[in-house]
């Protein structure tokens, strides 16, 4: 088969994906960037259509393969330096739960470099779901997806959601509300609420209890993925230990 040229309709589809939420969506499927995180999409299970790969690049195994001419990728792709080896993912949707023990609700986080890493901190801290409210940003966006290194892979992601119908007490995270983290008790079925990084938490979002990272220095507070990381682990550490 001879290489994509760029006009290839298989390659107008890639750049699509790459560069439009709405087309994402309206197909029900994104790009990986890179054959770690292709492979790793394909050890969870997830359905992988096709790759792309640069010529003299190595393919994964077991995939749908096309050769790029050259030039194509560094148009194609979303990064200066890109990774020789692209896929289509299909997007999974979980089905609710019965019920969740640990939840990370995004209220609106809106930079995809945080939602990745709090993809990345949930899923190593064992949290059951990550829910997104209307506003947050794609989590099936190029930067997202690079930066959750693979964990968008392992814990299930609900966008669109409704904080109060996830069954957990919602604890809001705020800069100068609430007692500090580590001495609020979060062993129940818990959902830490993240707020968008300019404004906070939106006050269409009911929390119960506010809790606070203390801080020394100047800076009014930690950026919204740094929060929730210190968040989740903490949750982590007294679920498994009893507080």
């Amino acid at each position: 088969m001879e290489p994509l040229g760029f006009s290839n309709p298989q390659i107008q589809r890639l750049r699509r994906l790459l560069g439009r939420r709405s087309a994402r969506w309206g197909e029900g499927a994104f790009v990986v960037e890179g054959a770690t995180l292709v492979a790793e999409a394909v050890r969870a299970g997830w359905e992988v259509e096709a790759q792309f790969v640069a010529t003299g690049a190595q393919a994964v195994p077991g995939i749908r393969t096309y050769e790029l001419a050259a030039g194509v990728l560094e148009r194609v792709a979303s990064t200066e330096s890109p990774q020789p080896v692209l896929a289509i993912v299909r997007m999974q949707h979980p089905a609710p739960a019965a019920e969740y023990q640990r939840v990370v609700v995004c209220a609106g986080v809106s930079d995809p470099g945080n939602l990745g890493t709090i993809l990345r901190s949930s899923e190593s801290a064992g949290f059951d779901l990550v829910a997104l409210t209307p506003g947050s940003v794609d989590p099936y966006s190029p930067k997202t997806v690079r930066a959750s290194a693979g964990a968008i892979f392992h814990v299930p992601v609900l966008v669109d959601a409704e904080p109060a119908r996830l069954g957990v007490e919602l604890i809001g995270t705020s800069s100068h509300l609430g007692n500090p983290f580590t001495e609020t008790d979060m062993t129940g079925r818990v959902g830490l609420v993240i707020g968008n990084e300019a404004h906070g938490v939106p006050d269409d979002v009911h929390v119960s209890r506010w809790v606070t990272i203390p801080h020394l220095g100047r800076s009014e507070s930690l950026n919204a993925a740094m929060a929730a990381t210190l968040l989740v682990f903490e949750v982590m550490r007294q679920q498994r230990d009893g507080k």
